[in-house]
């Protein structure tokens, strides 16, 4: 009876359950061996960005591209050329094209939490830009972002969401939400930290 007592009170007995299992934690890789950082306070596991990652690479790549690529389908702003540089297009188009894919890049690939959370903030500026940098072009003198080629309403409605205003908000919701997921650190993840000086 005394024994069971001691066991079931004492942390180190026979019946007492160890808070980190084996199971919720891999050893270390041999790349963290050989680099010597293995997870600490800010590591964040690079599964948790992947996604957002990539489809803020791929919506990057539309909004920097399109433009340009557009009227081989009859499907852009004015001027209705491929490959034809104006400042409009770089200001309102590549440039937060280019800021959401590095963001993207960041996400992907980084496994620190501090430069994850930076790519996931250059997303949300990159879409921010997207949908508001039409509107104040005329303030910055950014360059004119021309209009719509399309003459029925619906088309011309779908130019302008493509280009612009909905791409930013796809862009922008994804980038938010990476914010989010980044700005906890969940129970596995301290699991993970705590596990890995004593391995």
């Amino acid at each position: 009876m005394a024994s069971h007592d001691m066991s079931r009170h004492d942390p180190g007995g026979a019946h007492s359950v160890d808070p980190i299992s084996s199971d919720d934690y891999s050893p270390p890789t041999t790349a963290e061996k050989a680099a010597g950082t293995t997870p600490g306070r800010m590591w964040v596991p690079r599964s948790r960005g992947a996604i957002s990652g990539i489809l803020l690479i791929l919506l990057g790549l539309w909004g920097a591209l399109i433009p340009f690529v557009g009227p081989y389908f009859s499907f852009s702003f004015v001027p209705d050329e491929a490959w034809t540089w104006t400042s409009g297009r770089g200001w309102l188009e590549v440039l937060p094209g280019a800021v959401t894919m590095a963001g993207g890049a960041l996400l992907l690939f980084s496994a620190h939490r501090a430069v994850a959370s930076l790519g996931a903030w250059l997303a949300v500026l990159g879409g921010a830009w997207f949908i508001v940098g039409p509107t104040l072009a005329p303030v910055l003198h950014t360059g004119d972002p021309g209009s719509p080629t399309a003459i029925r309403p619906a088309s011309e409605a779908l130019q302008q969401l493509a280009f612009f205003e909905g791409i930013g908000a796809a862009i922008l919701f994804l980038g938010a939400m990476a914010v989010g997921r980044l700005s906890l650190r969940s129970y596995r993840d301290v699991q993970r930290a705590q596990t890995y000086p004593a391995t």
